[in-house]
């Protein structure tokens, strides 16, 4: 029978009277396609999913592929495919194509399942980044996952994630998808800000609530105050701007910007998706700061621990030279003047004795002194460390610390506690696994890749370095634990330790960390 109607018009087609009213008001979309992927027909529910003119549809492209296509080719069943129909604008349909019988034209059946695939793909990004939250010891790792599942589940042009740090007055990038890094970037920011330039990220930090901008882009491209970064900005375009603080224990320890591309727009799906991503990134702020305070515990539990080794160790060895001079003067005491062979030898034991508990209270109160908490600290401490190693071990150890632009200064406490750990580590391992006479110690800022790194370097000349085992030749393999301990104070901040063998023997560790760029977020009042 010869039907006319929404679908397949011209079209033999056997049907009952009410089929063309059910292909009217079928809520899938339904379309006939040539062998070209170019529209013949399509019912209201196809007109309206793909932006079609009612009048025109015969001809118009359509967003599948050519029937023939090898993506598709073989395999039945239904696909899924992206259409964009206008920049910014993303669509998924899950379709099913049939081919007529006989004919060079295919039915398609589609529908539209941008919602339920975005919902999954959050799902999966608040699951992969609570997993992160959970698994990786290094708050920069975590918090990159973080970044780049939200850029690629939404589709945005850029996301940072800044924490803070310190006494609560610096903004770190922790994070970040999108935008290029530039160690330039907060310079200029700065310069942004002395402009006049609002900072909204601050405004979101002081309110602890989230903060949307419409045609962000425009505003800041067309504003003076931003000029210093307009290149920096430009690329890749966006428009809306959404930043998240990030609250702990009711507490904003952090902040998370959204750079959304052009054509879209922010709704109370797209905000919630960051409220969830926001949250699991001040999770993994709040996890690293318990293991900080974890750490804390575990510093004094080893002063604690030191005491009593300075009580086992020091004040025994001091009991038994006074116990030995002691018996000198009871043999005096009772008219028998002990014999100069006897004298020699207490004197020898005394001697022994009185050396051994120097060395002892030397090592400890280098292992007892405070933190190193500053750059003046931290290169007093390694002064200190260096002498008082080459006092109580004999071996010539040298310190090299170049700093001259001061640029530790405003590094995190934290940081530069871990760098003198490691080389503390470092130099522990070559003298008592190393059998070295010689040691240097080097300390320095250096740029590499347009990045300030502080660099820190522990050169011996002992016997070398196992690296299948990760302990020196002789040892007892303890230093492969402590190997792991220093990989994990770098990674924490986004560096390495690296192990080599020199040219002329020995051993080297060089541990490199680069130094954040930060932004000061005294006064937010002053960025509005």
């Amino acid at each position: 029978m010869e039907r006319t109607g929404p679908i397949g018009v011209g079209t033999s087609v056997a049907s009952p009277p009410c089929a063309d009213e059910v292909v009217a008001h079928a809520p899938d979309g339904l379309a006939v396609i040539d062998a070209d992927a170019r529209f013949l027909d399509a019912n209201p529910a196809a007109v309206r999913l793909c932006g079609l003119r009612p009048g025109a549809v015969t001809g118009a492209p359509s967003p599948f592929p050519p029937p023939g296509d090898a993506a598709v080719a073989g395999r039945p069943g239904e696909h899924v495919l992206e259409w964009e129909p206008s920049p910014g604008v993303r669509r998924e349909f899950a379709y099913v194509l049939t081919q007529v019988p006989g004919e060079r034209r295919w039915i398609v059946s589609f529908r539209d399942v941008t919602l339920s695939l975005l919902r999954e793909r959050r799902l999966a990004a608040i699951a992969t980044a609570a997993s992160s939250v959970a698994s990786k010891r290094s708050l920069i790792g975590t918090l990159e996952v973080l970044a780049q599942e939200v850029a690629r589940t939404d589709a945005l042009a850029g996301v940072q994630v800044l924490t803070v740090h310190g006494s609560g007055n610096r903004l770190h990038v922790m994070g970040s998808a999108g935008f290029g890094r530039s160690d330039e970037f907060f310079d200029r920011l700065m310069q942004c800000r002395a402009l006049g330039a609002r900072l909204r990220m601050l405004d979101a930090l002081s309110s602890r609530e989230p903060v949307i901008v419409p045609s962000r882009y425009e505003a800041v491209m067309q504003d003076p105050a931003w000029a210093p970064l307009h290149d920096f900005m430009r690329h890749p375009r966006w428009d809306w701007f959404v930043s998240v603080p990030l609250l702990a224990r009711g507490e904003p320890v952090g902040i998370l910007n959204a750079f959304f591309a052009p054509g879209r727009s922010v709704g109370d799906t797209e905000l919630e998706f960051l409220l969830a991503m926001a949250e699991q990134a001040a999770m993994a702020v709040d996890h690293a700061a318990l293991l900080e305070r974890e750490r804390d515990v575990a510093r004094r539990e080893e002063r604690q621990k030191l005491a009593r080794d300075l009580h086992d160790s020091v004040v025994q060895q001091v009991f038994s030279m006074m116990m030995q001079a002691k018996s000198l003067g009871v043999l005096v005491a009772r008219g028998l003047p002990p014999a100069p062979e006897k004298v020699a030898q207490v004197a020898e034991d005394l001697s022994s004795s009185a050396e051994d508990v120097l060395a002892d209270l030397r090592g400890m109160v280098v292992e007892l002194r405070p933190a190193a908490t500053s750059a003046q600290g931290l290169a007093s401490a390694l002064r200190s460390l260096v002498d008082s190693t080459a006092a109580r071990t004999g071996v010539d150890v040298q310190l090299d610390h170049s700093d001259p632009d001061d640029a530790l200064a405003a590094v995190d406490a934290d940081l530069l506690e871990d760098v003198y750990r490691v080389v503390a580590e470092a130099l522990h391992n070559s003298i008592k696994h190393a059998d070295a006479t010689r040691i240097d110690t080097r300390i320095a800022v250096t740029s590499r890749g347009g990045r300030q790194h502080v660099v820190a370097e522990v050169t011996d000349d002992g016997c070398g370095f196992d690296h299948r085992t990760g302990a020196e030749p002789g040892g007892s393999g303890s230093s492969g634990l402590g190997m792991s301990v220093m990989r994990e104070r770098a990674a924490r901040w986004g560096g390495g330790v690296r192990v080599r063998r020199p040219d002329g023997g020995g051993t080297s560790v060089l541990l490199s960390i680069p130094l954040p760029a930060s932004v000061p977020v005294i006064d937010a009042e002053a960025g509005r």
